[in-house]
């Protein structure tokens, strides 16, 4: 497009003015498409099960032919289950052991190795035992059920023999198959399995800490513990509130430990809900009141998990609210 300007003194300038270009806009749709597989994989795995479960569990079917419709009655006859109700006192020792413990040693454990170990003998050997206490995590349940089975195996079991050669063979046991050892056990087990995701997931979050805080703490004449306890601790709330959440979950829904160390025994000793809608679903064929119960856990585990977003959202808000 040409312009012409006439300019003071008769003079006409000529020239050629282009328009403004403007970015082709993005369609919104099309953030759309990028979500669209995982919604589809989390409907296809997560929320149609869920619902089929649900309606499974108002019915009394043997798992072949036509399911009888029943309406409440397997959550009726939940209540007065006393093998689901321990199921569920066993669940609160696991969250003991996979939340509580891990959560309260990782913590330590991070903290020994982000502020003693990294200053006194560098990153990488802070690296080397950070992957050995993570190990745990990354291998198979069952690899490490069954290794776990023979070092407390009653006899010839590594853990009878070395208190056998250290003299204490009086306190030699059966681990796993006495009633009153096998849960705490299993329990020890978790403990070990557990302990890496909460010491990854605080020294991730240590590594945010604003060290000027410290430095003027120090200056101030705070010792160690004070300043652990009072900008440490606060600062790392967001991520001690993943750790809890997530453990406590773990929890509830462990499975593969308990069925390759006991099976839920000896006597039910060990048994707890996952596996016990397993046992009722496959081996007593009660279809119904299986996905009555795994219905009840799930239901359990969302609300716990609401829960704990919530808490993290309000300290992570607190967070950024102290900030500004």
């Amino acid at each position: 497009m040409t312009v012409t300007v006439e300019q003071d003194g008769g003079r006409r300038v000529t020239g050629r003015h282009h328009p403004a270009t403007r970015s082709p806009r993005r369609p919104r749709d099309s953030y759309a498409l990028f979500l669209l597989p995982g919604v589809l994989a989390f409907l296809a795995i997560v929320v149609v099960p869920f619902l089929m479960n649900t309606g499974v569990s108002f019915t009394d079917w043997r798992g072949v032919g036509s399911p009888e419709w029943t309406g409440l009655a397997n959550y009726r006859d939940l209540l007065d289950d006393s093998e689901f109700w321990a199921s569920f006192r066993h669940s609160l020792f696991m969250v003991v052991a996979m939340a509580a413990v891990p959560t309260v040693v990782g913590l330590v454990l991070a903290a020994a190795l982000f502020d003693y170990i990294g200053r006194h003998y560098g990153s990488r050997v802070v690296a080397v035992l950070r992957a050995c206490l993570y190990l745990p995590q990354v291998l198979p349940i069952a690899v490490a059920g069954i290794v776990w089975s023979w070092i407390l195996a009653p006899d010839n079991g590594s853990l009878n023999e070395l208190l056998k050669a250290i003299g204490l063979g009086s306190w030699q046991q059966d681990w796993l198959g006495d009633p009153d050892l096998a849960l705490y056990s299993v329990m020890g087990v978790m403990v070990w399995v557990q302990i890496g995701f909460p010491l990854v997931v605080f020294m991730a979050g240590l590594q945010r800490v604003d060290p000027q805080l410290h430095e003027a703490a120090e200056l101030d004449g705070a010792g160690w513990w004070r300043r652990f306890w009072h900008i440490t601790l606060p600062q790392i709330r967001p991520e001690t509130y993943v750790v809890l959440v997530w453990c406590t979950i773990a929890a509830l829904k462990v499975f593969g430990a308990v069925y390759v160390l006991t099976k839920g025994g000896p006597g039910g000793a060990t048994n707890v809900p996952s596996y016990f809608s397993f046992t009722t679903f496959f081996e007593k064929t009660q279809v119904g009141y299986g996905a009555a119960i795994s219905t009840v856990l799930t239901v359990i585990i969302l609300v716990l998990a609401l829960i704990g977003l919530k808490f993290q959202t309000r300290a992570e808000d607190a967070e950024e609210g102290g900030r500004t």
